[in-house]
């Protein structure tokens, strides 16, 4: 496959959480084990330039959420030549704290949001505890001032970015929760982000806890397997497997940075 809306894609880890099995799923787990999930941002990269997918967290969010930075965001990107300050476009899935801080951290970027993610945000939504939980203030108002200097293109549904690249709504997780599809030399890789955060709720219909609508998580999945090649050309928004799966994008970045569009191992 190849022509000028063929893209590489790469998954770069910066944080991790550790947690036991049953905070991933609602109705709890019955193995008492360790189950991590790792925090990434992804870079498509083309014949149109680098997309950014997710800006992640920093340092002070870390502390504040007990998270634990591995690596930088910014130094993630720039191990695949990828200066954060000359990224014209990112595509933020959804507003939550792991994906859409270091808000400053793309000067010249665009920022392309579903308009229900927005709404949701701003709005009724967030007078209720529960809800506003996965969210930051100081996002939140960065992205507002992001739209107010002409910086946010708004999308709803199903839009494309740049030949090959189209964000598809799912909601489910968050009320405008969108994914990615990418068409790659290996067929179309959706870049789920956290319409499923592990390989086992897809796999297994189980479902996140931190969740608007649970119906729409369950739908999502029907809408990401046909949206992808097959079912390997999935990745999940937390899992630490896809590090084990993927091959390096370069030498010596083992666990850190891996490339997408290539078969897995």
């Amino acid at each position: 496959m190849s022509g000028d809306d063929v893209h590489e894609v790469y998954a770069i880890k910066y944080g991790r959480h550790e947690r036991r099995a049953a905070e991933n799923y609602i109705g709890g787990d019955p193995h008492d084990v360790q189950e991590p999930i790792d925090f990434y941002v992804w870079a498509i990269t083309g014949p149109h330039g680098t997309v950014v997918v997710d800006t992640g967290f920093d340092e002070t969010m870390a502390q504040k959420r007990a998270r634990k930075i591995i690596k930088p965001v910014g130094e993630g990107l720039k191990t695949l030549g990828l200066a954060p300050e000359s990224v014209s476009n990112v595509i933020v899935t959804h507003l939550h704290y792991d994906h859409t801080g270091n808000y400053d951290l793309f000067p010249r970027a665009h920022y392309h949001l579903q308009d229900t993610e927005m709404a949701y945000a701003t709005g009724r939504c967030m007078c209720h505890a529960v809800l506003k939980m996965p969210f930051e203030e100081e996002d939140i108002v960065a992205i507002v001032r992001k739209v107010f200097a002409g910086r946010v293109v708004f999308h709803d549904g199903v839009d494309e970015i740049a030949p090959g690249i189209t964000v598809h709504k799912i909601g489910g997780h968050s009320k405008g929760l969108q994914s990615i599809r990418v068409k790659t030399r290996r067929g179309y890789v959706m870049l789920a982000a956290d319409a499923t955060h592990l390989y086992t709720h897809i796999e297994s219909g189980r479902v996140f806890p931190t969740t608007y609508h649970i119906g729409e998580v369950l739908e999502g999945y029907a809408t990401i397997r046909r949206l992808a090649t097959s079912p390997s050309h999935i990745v999940p928004g937390h899992d630490p497997a896809v590090l084990d799966r993927y091959p390096p994008a370069k030498p010596g970045l083992d666990g850190w940075v891996v490339r997408l569009d290539v078969d897995p191992k």
